[in-house]
């Protein structure tokens, strides 16, 4: 392969320029030293090497080395545990079967795809050999079926992050089945999975995930309040929710996650145009007790930013009314509508433009940052 002979010839001038510099005139290792000599590239110790892959910060380069000789396929097969491969524009459902049976201690796998190229087959190949997998992004992948859900509920039961946004082929009962078998979900990324995203499906999530702390449901218009409020009881430790476009939900969904949720930190209700005052004042009403219980020194009311809500989304939610946005917007510190935070975000909702935040008062108001994106 030419380019592997083109970087074991840059390899081998970059060790001999190596050992000078760490050589005197004699060839010996100055002060005496009684080392271990590296006589080639490919005596590199394991770490050395996974040390300087790690460092080019190139996974198409851990793929070329792989194939350089044995032993650099050996420590990498071994050490290698975070991979992407979403630069790759051809051939990557073939790429995938090769090098599952190769990376098998992968913890972090991205297969994020600007076009769709992977079938069920690769998918399975990860799960019939990366068992220790905890994240995988499967986003785009057009052409997936129900047999890959399948496969990684068997295969990779240690999951924790899954993005399977996009991925409209599947279904409610495939999803059901993946949540009883990986149980550690944290971050689970639906958005777009219209068919698998069913009240029995978010049941079942609300059954076996009570760890997750974030979760995408953008654009799944089958869900109604069924599924969400099975998701507040059953996973209390939610800290994003997404239910934009959800179109079916009402102010039910919003009282069951105030209630149910008190970590809860992003919540997009984009297009939910079931959404009234009511379920704002609910909001407002639970930031209120659960602040009750919070010391009222000058410390804690610094840090009361760390809790509730730091980002709402309610664009196009036509039927709410000023005075219930600005008693959320009251209760939640971290909630802004300037421009330089902008985390209340109202566009589509031309009566709501008087509702403002109290930096409109204070100028040199701090707050803390907003709450990073959470569809992974």
């Amino acid at each position: 392969m030419d380019g592997e002979k083109l970087m074991s010839g840059g390899l081998d001038d970059s060790f001999n320029a190596l050992m000078v510099s760490g050589s005197d005139e004699s060839g010996q290792a100055p002060h005496g030293g009684t080392g271990t000599t590296l006589l080639r590239w490919n005596d590199l110790p394991m770490e050395l090497l996974l040390r300087i892959l790690s460092v080019a910060g190139d996974d198409r380069m851990v793929i070329v080395a792989s194939g350089v000789c044995t032993g650099w396929r050996d420590t990498l097969e071994w050490g290698v545990t975070n991979l992407s491969l979403s630069w790759c524009q051809a051939h990557m459902n073939d790429l995938v079967i090769s090098l599952a049976q190769k990376f098998t201690k992968l913890q972090i796998l991205s297969l994020r795809q600007i076009k769709p190229q992977l079938e069920d087959s690769a998918v399975e190949a990860v799960a019939n050999n990366c068992h220790d997998l905890r994240e995988l992004d499967l986003s785009r992948s057009f052409r997936l079926s129900d047999r890959s859900l399948y496969a990684l509920a068997n295969g990779c039961p240690l999951l924790t992050r899954l993005n399977i946004s996009g991925c409209s082929n599947f279904s409610d009962a495939a999803l059901a089945y993946l949540s009883s078998q990986c149980k550690n979900l944290k971050c689970l990324n639906l958005c777009g999975c219209v068919r698998a995203v069913s009240d029995r499906a978010l049941q079942a999530i609300a059954c076996n995930c009570s760890q997750l702390q974030s979760l995408n449901l953008g654009w799944c218009d089958s869900v109604t309040d069924k599924g969400v409020t099975s998701l507040a009881s059953g996973c209390p430790e939610l800290r994003a929710l997404d239910l934009c476009g959800c179109v079916l939900i009402t102010d039910e969904s919003v009282v069951a996650l105030a209630n149910g949720c008190p970590h809860l930190r992003s919540l997009g209700l984009y297009y939910c145009q079931n959404i009234t005052d009511r379920a704002m004042y609910s909001l407002a009403a639970n930031s209120r007790v659960r602040g009750k219980g919070r010391s009222r020194d000058a410390a804690a009311r610094k840090n009361n930013n760390t809790d509730g809500l730091a980002s709402l989304n309610i664009s196009q939610c036509t039927a709410l009314t000023p005075p219930a946005v600005q008693a959320v917007c009251d209760s939640f510190p971290a909630l802004h509508t300037c421009p330089e935070r902008h985390s209340l975000i109202i566009s589509g909702c031309l009566s709501l433009t008087s509702v403002h935040c109290a930096c409109a008062h204070h100028p040199h108001r701090t707050g803390r940052a907003i709450l990073s994106n959470h569809a992974y």
